[in-house]
């Protein structure tokens, strides 16, 4: 188990383990998170709704299976984190919003289900934007600023950014959040933890607000992801939050391990995504995580840059604004004050291209055909592609709804994100170094259903350049 380490410093793999085989109770493990969420939540605000006594029932339960001589799963006792989006039953799904402080969920959303299947334990609900739409900075109505746990200076990101900053702070081995566009990388870059974006349909999921279904941009958008501090626990995450859930049609039956591929496997490296700029010490996290992967052997290949990226970010921009806008006005009153100027800013950059008939709309579903299209021919001749999660260092907290500027900035620098969201294919996101006290990392990207290839990668570069969290917060 370690002798040196604290319950909460263990990787989630090493916490369940020492679960399984009778080592603590999944009581104590709880208890010894409990513990850490007491001493440094206060700096950070990452967790919201604390769920203590909850979580020590739910240990028990994985207690008293292991006694009876039962499976307590891969994840037994495990505590993690769930995005104030994601329901756990009988606790407020409250997307950050006054409006939805009780707003009491009467099941788990499914993945929150799938990881209880495993053995894990909900902790606690995790901060975020006021209904994701607040911006990239983690700051919500009901529960303020979420810290980044490296430095207050910078944002830990978002709109995941409650779970990246709790993990980071060893305040839960997993976090739960989701990503349509950078929302569980930016915040696994920015606090120096690992993230997982699955491909759409990976994982089954129920993104209702109330009765009603997403419109169609949102529907395939928004997908469900682990953030953990390990790549290997990410692993463990993504076995058990994929495959197919009744509630969710969109999930498939895809096998999480793929068929092999011809080795050496090539990794196209794009460091500057369509040219635009990159800080020099992004560029130095891609080169690094580069020779890593070179020194396990694959064939790393430079190349000129990546599909169809500026027709992917126009594309994506018009379609979900054109399917914003309408409910806008009743929707910018929810989000408190200030909420709104995030996406007002998003609206004033796209007013002219945003399309104003049915007809201009349909053009961009069949654009978005093409655009996946390329990029299933690209990744059929390099499996992966490594890249920049976020072409700057992180940021301070608000410049993504300060002014017209601030908010052009961050969009650019998480241009590779927000396209490859689009395209709809798998990433993950790995640290690679600290400097000056900030981390940095990469995001490898693959073929559809093949979240199996960017883990292996993901673990290669690890395995060279190290794990940096948990850490205490700092100032």
């Amino acid at each position: 188990m370690g002798a040196q380490k604290a319950l909460w410093e263990l990787s989630a793999g090493e916490q369940a383990a020492a679960v399984r085989s009778g080592e603590v109770t999944a009581v104590e493990l709880v208890d010894r998170h409990l513990e850490r969420i007491a001493e440094v939540n206060p700096a950070v605000n990452a967790v919201t709704q604390l769920l203590a006594d909850r979580a020590r029932d739910a240990a028990a339960g994985v207690d008293r299976r292991r006694a009876a001589g039962e499976d307590p799963g891969p994840l037994a006792g495990v505590p993690f984190t769930v995005k104030e989006t994601t329901a756990i039953e009988g606790v407020p799904t409250t997307y950050g919003a006054e409006r939805f402080r009780h707003n009491v969920a009467r099941c788990d959303a499914p993945p929150v289900a799938r990881l209880r299947a495993a053995g894990a334990v909900p902790i606690g609900h995790s901060n975020m934007p006021t209904l994701v739409l607040a911006g990239v900075h983690t700051r919500s109505e009901l529960y303020g600023d979420t810290a980044n746990p490296w430095s207050r200076r910078v944002t830990p990101g978002g709109t995941s950014g409650g779970d990246g900053a709790a993990v980071a702070g060893g305040m839960a081995a997993i976090g739960l959040g989701n990503d349509s566009g950078g929302s569980v990388r930016l915040p696994a870059s920015f606090c120096g933890v690992a993230g997982l974006k699955p491909t759409y349909g990976r994982f089954p999921a129920d993104h209702r607000l109330g009765a009603d279904d997403p419109a169609l941009a949102t529907q395939e958008l928004v997908v469900d992801g682990p953030l953990a501090r390990t790549v290997g626990d990410l692993r463990l995450a993504y076995e058990a939050l994929a495959g197919t859930d009744p509630r969710d049609p969109r999930a498939v039956p895809a096998p999480l391990y793929g068929a092999s591929v011809p080795r050496p496997m090539k990794v196209a490296m794009v460091a500057d995504p369509g040219g635009q700029g990159v800080h020099p010490l992004v560029r130095k996290a891609v080169e690094d995580a580069a020779g890593a992967l070179r020194d396990a052997g694959y064939e790393v290949c430079e190349v000129p840059d990546v599909p169809c990226l500026e027709e992917a970010l126009e594309v994506y921009g018009c379609m979900t604004l054109a399917e914003f806008a309408p409910s806008w006005p009743v929707v910018r009153d929810l989000l408190g004050e200030g909420g709104h100027r995030y996406i007002e800013l998003s609206m004033a950059a796209a007013r002219d291209a945003v399309p104003k008939d049915v007809p201009a709309y349909l053009r961009l579903t069949g654009l978005r055909l093409g655009i996946r299209r390329a990029w299933a021919e690209f990744l059929d001749t390099y499996p992966l592609l490594l890249g920049p999660v976020f072409t700057e260092p992180p940021f301070e907290p608000g410049l993504d709804a300060r002014d017209q500027e601030g908010h052009a900035r961050v969009q650019k620098a998480m241009r590779l994100c927000t396209a490859t969201s689009f395209a709809g294919v798998p990433a993950v996101a790995v640290p690679t170094a600290v400097v000056d006290g900030l981390p940095y990392g990469v995001q490898l990207i693959g073929r559809a259903y093949r979240e199996d290839l960017c883990l292996e990668a993901a673990e290669a570069v690890e395995a060279r350049l190290g794990v940096f969290t948990p850490i205490d917060p700092r100032p």
